[in-house]
């Protein structure tokens, strides 16, 4: 593999400015594509063949399109003393009804005080009106929410309190802005510090954001193709820009080493390439492999998800591979800092060679704790368990939902505590029965009545048939809120009713918003330990291969089930238990979504295993080297350490940048990152990978005889090196 990279570093090289070229054009490519070519995401979460989708998309069938469009309730409420139908009041409604009925885009806006159909309130002090729209959540302009939350605003001018909520009154996840802003300085910053140079700095972070800018604008192209996650793109750029930042950091560095060690510009190229780009190509493929692993779950927005992420990351593979090494062609020495140019000067080249082997901070703060680590092994091994097993205890109370709190204090989250208050915590997440095929009226009147019977029902409304009578709805509202444990039992109780009351000829069917939230909840925490076992199975066979070794591999796995844990406990503490949510602008708190622990653990694991492969193969090439193995362990760490220090805080800076100003899905995704980026740097491969490494001496670069046949995969360049003194 090393000297393939060596080729592909000196092809690029070669031919710099043309490789240049063609990574622009394709960025400006893909710029035409997402410009001219690019649709709407969806906000939608479902699973098909689940019985909840199923019946979804048969009410669409049976009711009429309408079924599937955007919908909001509009709740009215009057003060204490009053009494929503006295006339002055009731006067104030049909006002706001009428309004709403007019509003563009809208198709109807049901009247609560209807005697035909009231939806009142018990104490008479508040109802809502359902106002449905034509076309789907995601189809719903910024001109006509804004033209509904105007509405809202006339209808408080009457004196009534007036909120809002529904899927129509929720935008879509937006690429661009703060986030990333922050995140680009603060990587500009660490890189400026890491290299002296200004110009290294610059064009590492220019050669990553032509990466993830062919990646995200790709992905914003298939959106005209293919109905993507609102949420996809913005995955994408932020995984896309840590990866393409760290992975040409790797080689960066390594060019620049080999540049303090004597060599020419054009052999330090294709050296950096065949040395670390052969590490970015192993972590880039284990990255790939936990997103693309994804698709082990069934679930197809997840898949299409990973399969996003990874295409982006596959790119920024390809840019450190090609446009990395014809842009260092470009720029040469000044990759390096002024006073190390000087050193390279005639008359002070012989002083950098003398000084390159120890590699940057071989003294001072990575010397002393690559020591420290190695000589306190036990003690820093126990210790980095210990702080990472505290920080993952809240993990054991983590709950799961589809559906993701209103931010505090929005109309949203106003109108729910209002519904909560005035009708029940289960009204705003009702629950449906579908009754489908001949005699289905009778069948469902029929089940009105043994619903009503079992517990945590609050309301059964009566069936609702289609116009031809082969279908009809039963409406039930739960006791409990949508996110309730208690809900999700009797959705499960529901559904054994149903089953028991089966007919062949008219078969029924339990869904609603929340029986998917249930559904999809399930289908998810069923696969997780599924896609762990198959992701860390095949990331340990990969790595096996890579440092022939069946203790480093473990390992370092084991040291990434510290990291979830603790990126997942951290996350739950913050976003469900409350606890700092100010410090990172939590908006609201409540159970996690249900997709944020199987994306967490499958992104951690890809980037876990970037920096164990980078630390490693650096310890693993100084053993090789002939070190003994607690010496080859603080080699490689002393080498090693700053660049992986650099990276983590440049990841840690791009996902953490996106925690204040994320949306309710973002937001605990980007923190579970962050932290997690933190403890497996700091903690895992800083502290207790070293520690055990040395505990393990030789045991530690031990393969069984019966294994020696694998191939090896040579990514720390020795055939290179065997080439060169030949």
């Amino acid at each position: 593999m090393a000297t393939f990279l060596h080729r592909l570093g000196t092809a690029a090289f070669r031919h710099r400015v043309p490789v240049v070229v063609v990574w622009v054009l394709l960025l400006a490519l893909a710029g035409a594509g997402a410009a001219t070519l690019a649709g709407k995401t969806v906000n939608t979460f479902e699973i098909p063949g689940q019985e909840s989708t199923t019946a979804l998309r048969l009410i669409g069938k049976e009711f009429g399109d309408d079924a599937d469009g955007a919908s909001a309730q509009v709740v009215l409420q009057v003060p204490e003393g009053q009494r929503i139908t006295d006339p002055q009041n009731a006067a104030g409604v049909a006002a706001a009804v009428a309004g709403l009925a007019a509003l563009p885009g809208v198709v109807g806006a049901t009247n609560p005080l209807d005697p035909a159909a009231p939806v009142v309130s018990p104490d008479l002090r508040a109802a809502y009106s359902t106002v449905t729209y034509a076309v789907a959540p995601p189809e719903i302009t910024e001109a006509q929410r804004a033209a509904l939350l105007a509405a809202v605003d006339d209808a408080r001018a009457g004196g009534l309190t007036a909120e809002v909520t529904g899927d129509a009154t929720q935008g879509v996840s937006q690429i661009g802005g703060p986030a990333e802003v922050v995140g680009v300085v603060v990587a500009l910053l660490v890189l400026a510090l890491t290299y002296g140079s200004l110009i290294a700095a610059g064009m590492n972070l220019l050669t990553a954001v032509v990466g993830v800018g062919i990646g995200a604008l790709g992905i914003t192209t298939l959106t005209g193709f293919v109905d993507l996650q609102s949420t996809t793109p913005v995955l994408a750029i932020m995984l896309g820009l840590a990866v393409g930042i760290d992975y040409a950091l790797f080689i960066f560095t390594r060019f620049r080493h080999e540049l303090l060690a004597g060599r020419t510009v054009a052999g330090a190229v294709p050296a950096a390439v065949g040395t670390a780009g052969s590490a970015v190509l192993t972590a880039g493929a284990t990255v790939v492999i936990a997103l693309v692993g994804l698709a082990v779950a069934g679930v197809p927005f997840l898949t299409e998800m990973g399969v996003a992420a990874a295409a982006t990351v596959v790119v920024a593979v390809l840019v450190a591979l090609t446009l990395v090494p014809a842009v260092l062609g470009l720029v040469g020495v000044r990759a390096l800092s002024r006073a190390a140019r000087r050193a390279l000067s005639p008359g002070g080249a012989r002083h950098a060679a003398a000084e390159a082997p120890a590699g940057p901070g071989s003294r001072g703060l990575f010397a002393a704790w690559g020591r420290t680590v190695t000589t306190r092994r036990w003690a820093s091994l126990g210790l980095a368990v210990l702080v990472l097993g505290v920080v993952a205890v809240p993990v054991a109370s983590m709950r799961t939902s589809l559906s993701t709190a209103w931010p505090e204090g929005s109309t949203q989250a106003r109108a729910q505590e209002i519904l909560s208050d005035r009708f029940g915590a289960g009204v705003s997440g009702p629950l449906l029965v579908l009754v489908d095929g001949e005699g289905a009226p009778e069948r469902a009147a029929g089940l009105v009545t043994r619903l009503q019977g079992l517990d945590g029902v609050a309301l059964v409304t009566p069936a609702t048939p289609n116009r031809d009578g082969t279908a009809a709805l039963v409406t039930v509202v739960p006791t409990t809120a949508p996110d309730d444990e208690a809900t999700t039992d009797l959705v499960h109780r529901m559904r054994d009713l149903v089953r028991d009351d089966a007919d062949g000829a008219t078969p029924a069917y339990v869904t609603g918003q929340t029986a998917v939230s249930v559904d999809v909840s399930a289908t998810l925490a069923e696969a997780l330990p599924v896609y762990l076992v198959l992701v860390v199975g095949l990331a340990l066979v990969l790595l096996v291969l890579v440092f022939r070794s069946i203790a480093v591999p473990v390992v370092g796995v084991l040291g990434f089930l510290l990291t979830i844990g603790a990126a997942l406990g951290a996350t739950t503490a913050v976003f469900q238990w409350g606890w700092l949510k100010d410090l990172v602008h939590a908006e609201s708190t409540g159970p996690l979504l249900s997709l944020a622990p199987i994306i967490v653990v499958g992104i951690l694991f890809g980037l876990a295993m970037d920096y164990q492969v980078f630390l490693v193969s650096r310890m693993h090439e100084a053993h090789a080297h002939g070190e003994d193995p607690v010496q080859a362990v603080r080699t490689g760490f002393r080498q090693a350490a700053p660049v992986v220090v650099a990276a983590a805080a440049i990841m840690f800076a791009v996902f953490a940048g996106f925690v204040p100003e994320g949306d309710a899905t973002i937001q605990p995704i980007a923190f579970a990152l962050a932290v997690g980026i933190l403890a497996d740097a700091v903690v895992v491969r800083m502290v207790a990978v070293p520690a055990a490494l040395s505990l393990l001496g030789p045991a530690a670069w031990w393969l069984p005889r019966w294994l020696r046949w694998l191939p090896t995969l040579d990514v720390e360049g020795t055939a290179l090196e065997r080439t060169r003194a030949g």
